[in-house]
């Protein structure tokens, strides 16, 4: 990950969290990448819980993370594709669940515990990483190849909120 634009914010909450994910799927695009890393309960699926909010996903879905299926696909503005590879064995397993072709571009992939297969992310994508800082507050770190969209609006929400 060397990305050319780096952004560091913090969320007090989950509900922030996950507004700054849906502020995220407004602007992303088909053929867009989400890498998100971090250890487990920092916030991985809230995040994208709050992205198909913003790719207008239906609320009559509701988006957990696809552990033991590995891979769920919701209907929305774009497609999303939400790819957990924790129990992965190895780069040839993403294959075989066809990541190649739902990177392509119809829609939108997020891939949680993204570390664990860096060499098969995609030049541009967008990584996210997520940690803790106590219970309730998480340090969001977001890397991007050029300039990360909406990023003054991810910096005044965050700073926006008790």
């Amino acid at each position: 990950m060397s990305g050319s634009d780096r952004l560091i914010l913090e969320t007090k909450n989950a509900d922030v969290t996950r507004a700054l994910g849906r502020l995220l799927g407004t602007v992303l695009k088909a053929g867009d990448v989400v890498a998100l890393t971090g250890e487990l309960g920092a916030g991985k699926t809230c995040l994208t819980q709050g992205i198909a909010e913003g790719l207008g996903i239906s609320g009559e879905y509701r988006i957990t993370s696809p552990t033991f299926t590995l891979v769920n696909e919701y209907p929305g503005r774009l497609t999303l594709y939400h790819v957990d590879v924790y129990r992965l064995a190895g780069q040839a397993d993403l294959y075989d669940l066809g990541f190649d072709e739902f990177s392509e571009g119809r829609g939108v992939v997020v891939i949680e515990w993204a570390e664990k297969i860096r060499e098969s992310v995609p030049e541009g994508a967008l990584w996210i990483f997520l940690s803790y800082v106590d219970d309730a507050t998480r340090r969001i770190e977001i890397a991007a190849p050029e300039e990360i969209p909406c990023k003054n609006d991810l910096v005044e929400l965050c700073n926006r909120t008790p």
